[in-house]
């Protein structure tokens, strides 16, 4: 257990035990996942290449003699939900983190699976909104822990298209199988390129010498507000229009001869490029070519931009700025459903040298922090835990003598690895942005 999750254990279990009085007897863990291309491909059956990342969401349970559910929400001020099994499970349209832990219940017995009551204490460390999937981190965790308490083994693509019916069928997001599929499937070091109609899985490792990070925009956004829904819907025309089950079975030049609208055009051209795109990032990634990698990245978000038109401002000049510190080996892109959140870059060796900051909408690029260096090849850290300087020099470059550091403007930060998690370190800075 890295020291980022057993944090986050101790956090969920001490709230557990306050709430209820007692331990509890499992705690359940699902990771985010960022997506390192292919957008929009997973609900038109193409291909997608995400990784697990270490922030989680993680669920402490117990079970229950009697058919309820209580739930309390730790990162929601340990906002309480309760509601019974052997009852019609409604939407609870006061607090809708809830819905994601409803609709998980019901999808579960749907599928046939007998569910026992249960008291629940969740918490994670998955940004909200930045295209991390903290929801499918949320629906996979609650299902392993009520599977768990029930004693029910079932495959973990099955617990995926379960965890995605909750989101389509309750939430009412129709999202693809992406999200759910790699938080239950990930393993630590790789990636994975999945087939989205087979729901085929083909591991790709990350070199030892490559870098993830994930810079959120500090632009939140939520897909049920209809723009994931409609472009969605768009793909769907798109692909009836050329007589195909899904756009993954479409070219360029049936998309030429379809006649249809500009908008229309231009969505289903991005998942058809998108697609070729993943795949042949696949075939870089296995040959550690990191200079056609960022190509296709590169190539991944103006498309995005142009075509599926799911970009901001404030993610164009993110992802322009990373792109700069990186140079031509490695990439940067926004990942996740789009209209704001994190994005994604690879290939960190240079990154160091350029510290980038984002307030609301506004994006800053500091002074090199000589203290902030990297540390071998997949190390963004503090170089000995040099608080001090650090922070004399976020002062110096910072605006209003605040000492700005890493990625986001929330007062005092710092950014490290996952796995060189302190809390000395968040006790200093206050706020701690974590990285794979």
């Amino acid at each position: 257990m890295t020291p980022l999750d057993k944090a986050l254990s101790d956090k969920v279990s001490a709230a557990f035990a306050q709430r209820f009085g007692v331990a509890p007897d499992l705690v359940a863990r699902a990771p985010g996942r960022v997506n390192l291309i292919g957008e929009h491909t997973d609900y038109n059956d193409g291909f997608v290449l995400p990784c697990a990342i270490g922030p989680s969401t993680m669920v402490a349970a117990s079970r229950r003699d009697d058919n309820a559910v209580h739930v309390v929400a730790i990162d929601f001020d340990n906002a309480l939900d309760t509601f019974n099994l052997k009852q019609p499970i409604e939407r609870n349209t006061d607090q809708p983190w809830a819905d994601y832990v409803r609709g998980m219940m019901m999808a579960l017995q749907n599928a046939g699976h007998a569910l026992t009551g249960a008291n629940l204490a969740i918490a994670g460390n998955v940004s909200k909104g930045a295209g991390l999937s903290s929801s499918a981190s949320l629906e996979v965790a609650v299902g392993k822990a009520m599977l768990a308490l029930a004693e029910i083994e079932i495959d973990h693509t099955r617990l995926a298209q379960i965890a995605q019916s909750a989101e389509c069928d309750f939430v009412g997001t129709k999202c693809g199988i992406m999200d759910q599929l790699i938080s239950a499937q990930g393993k630590a070091g790789h990636a994975l390129l999945i087939d989205c109609r087979s729901l085929a899985l083909t591991d790709a490792p990350v070199p030892d010498d490559i870098a993830v990070m994930i810079v959120h925009s500090g632009v939140t956004r939520g897909l049920v507000d209809g723009h994931y829904n409609e472009r969605r819907r768009q793909c769907e025309a798109a692909a009836k229009a050329m007589g195909v089950a899904a756009l993954r079975d479409a070219n360029l030049d049936m998309l030429a001869a379809a006649g249809l609208d500009a908008v229309t055009t231009s969505r289903a051209r991005h998942v058809i490029t998108e697609n070729q795109r993943t795949l042949d990032a696949a075939g870089a990634l296995a040959t550690n070519d990191l200079t056609t990698l960022g190509a296709l990245m590169a190539q991944s978000h103006a498309s995005m931009r142009d075509n599926f038109e799911i970009t901001v401002p404030a993610i164009d000049e993110l992802v322009a700025l990373l792109q700069q510190a990186i140079g031509p080996v490695g990439g940067a892109r926004m990942t996740g459903g789009g209209f704001g959140g994190a994005t994604c870059a690879r290939n960190l060796h240079r990154l160091g040298m350029a510290v980038t900051l984002i307030e609301e909408n506004a994006v800053y690029t500091s002074c090199p922090f000589s203290n902030l260096v990297l540390h071998g090849s997949r190390d963004i850290a503090a170089q000995q835990f040099n608080y001090e300087a650090i922070a004399r020099e976020g002062e110096e470059h910072g605006e209003d003598g605040e000492a700005l550091l890493a990625i986001e403007k929330r007062g005092d930060a710092a950014l490290l690895r996952a796995d060189r998690y302190d809390p000395e370190i968040e006790a200093f800075f206050g706020n701690v942005f974590l990285i794979n």
